[in-house]
């Protein structure tokens, strides 16, 4: 069979897998794929163009959805070539740098993901809870700052970890069970000891996602606190409401990410196409949905995105 390598040269070759059992219905599979890439990468560049463009949205809070968009866009791009070549073209081969290079981009980008929502969270937090000094706390210049961390912590993260990953030798089956390549899918095709791997990868998930995901719920926690103590409660309502893409774009990022995660751990023997479906819901949905929720949630988005178009809001 072409997609098993019982070779233990190296580096070795790994074959991708596009959706089980479906393998005739591709061409058909694909449609709905490209409808949902295209509705992500004009949706996020939609996005950053009326963010660069408007200068009404020259704000910390807009200023960060820019940088939302862009690590949607980095997600989609990661994935758009081997996920449609597969498609398209029955290409399944992959070399082993080559995995490396967009396990490093896909992992890359997810963590910087989760840190622009910590980021917004944070956000929130001042424009409700200390609104006077909104201004004088997230200055330009500070915003600039937090954008480098973001990319050299969600990049430098990921370095101990893949090249961890190059130690590793393959010597069974090297047929991945995604269309495109994901670290725990790889890490377990090695025949070798992957304890120090499991353990470094188990660390880098919760040092990043984990502790952006306790941080975000602190918070909402002194958020909601706050915003209770408010007398009015039409006040109330508009501060919850500013919330609400926000927590939006939380839940569509991490509940896809923990039902990826459960089932790599807990649903091993679950149907091979469950396996490939979650993990392209776990990359496509964020993406997709976040432009069309800030889209529809944010009236001054909403508001300039319809500017471009050339149609004058009523």
């Amino acid at each position: 069979m072409p997609y098993f390598n019982q070779s233990t040269a190296y580096p070795p070759v790994f074959f991708l897998t596009g959706i089980p059992g479906l393998e005739t219905s591709q061409a058909w599979i694909s449609i709905p794929f490209c409808c949902l890439y295209a509705i992500a990468i004009s949706g996020n560049g939609m996005i950053l163009f009326v963010i660069i463009t408007e200068s009404s949205l020259h704000e910390p809070m807009y200023y960060f959805l820019s940088m939302l968009s862009f690590t949607d866009l980095g997600l989609c791009f990661s994935t758009l070539v081997t996920v449609l070549g597969i498609f398209w073209f029955n290409v399944r081969e992959i070399s082993f740098d080559a995995c490396i290079g967009q396990m490093f981009f896909i992992h890359g980008f997810t963590f910087m993901e989760s840190s622009v929502l910590l980021v917004m969270a944070f956000d929130r937090f001042i424009a409700i809870c200390n609104p006077l000094r909104y201004a004088m706390i997230l200055t330009t210049s500070r915003i600039i700052a937090v954008g480098f961390v973001i990319v050299i912590r969600g990049t430098t993260a990921l370095v101990p970890l893949l090249l961890l990953l190059k130690r590793l030798s393959f010597c069974h089956s090297h047929v991945l069970h995604h269309s495109y390549c994901f670290h725990p899918d790889v890490m377990k095709l090695s025949c070798s000891d992957t304890k120090v791997n499991s353990a470094f990868g188990l660390v880098t998930v919760i040092s990043t996602a984990g502790l952006d995901s306790v941080l975000i719920l602190l918070s909402y926690v002194l958020i909601i606190h706050s915003v209770l103590c408010i007398a009015s409660k039409e006040e109330r309502k508009k501060a919850f409401g500013t919330c609400v893409s926000h927590l939006s774009a939380v839940a569509i990022f991490y509940i896809p990410m923990i039902s990826l995660s459960l089932v790599h751990r807990f649903a091993k023997h679950a149907p091979p196409f469950v396996h490939t479906l979650i993990a392209n819901v776990y990359l496509l949905i964020p993406p997709v949905m976040n432009p069309i929720i800030y889209s529809v949630k944010t009236k001054q988005i909403r508001k300039a995105v319809i500017k471009v178009f050339f149609i004058k809001p009523s």
